[in-house]
């Protein structure tokens, strides 16, 4: 897979978002309305990606610096936001190729904790982060008093 990284702006990005929210609507009954700040990805606030397979748009995901949620410890967090990969391409192990970068590029722009939201109704996710290290923190962010709202975090090495 090759990861580039682009504005939140960008055609193939928006084409995953869609894809993204019709999902939600099949396993939420609606569309995600967490609002996207397109600027927050763009640095040195933050950095959104895309991942491709043979040239195909497959998998996305960005962080953005998260001053206001500090957890387990740290002193500056980065959120990751609208990680995603394609049906047609799940099961190859590009969901955690993607996370694997988030967590390196964040670090490298000094982030000491990766933050997260996701939903019960995302078992495979929870699963992803889980596996990964991630663990259930106190809830944040837009969908904090949402019983199917899941808030992870993970400390970075360093």
């Amino acid at each position: 897979m090759e990861i580039r990284r682009v504005r939140y702006t960008d055609p193939d990005v928006q084409a995953l978002v869609e894809e993204v929210q019709a999902e939600y609507v099949v396993r939420y009954g609606s569309r995600d309305d967490n609002p996207v700040e397109a600027a927050g990805f763009d640095p040195p606030r933050g950095a959104f990606f895309v991942g491709a397979v043979d040239e195909v748009p497959v998998t996305m995901g960005g962080w953005s610096f998260r001053p206001d949620v500090p957890r387990l410890g740290g002193v500056r967090a980065a959120e990751i936001r609208r990680m995603y990969v394609a049906a047609s391409a799940r099961r190859r192990g590009l969901a955690r190729a993607m996370l694997g970068h988030l967590e390196r590029t964040a670090h490298a722009a000094g982030a000491d904790v990766m933050v997260l939201e996701t939903g019960t109704a995302q078992p495979e996710a929870i699963e992803l982060y889980t596996s990964a290290g991630y663990r259930l923190v106190e809830s944040f962010g837009h969908y904090a008093a949402s019983p199917k709202s899941r808030c992870l975090a993970k400390r970075l090495p360093g």
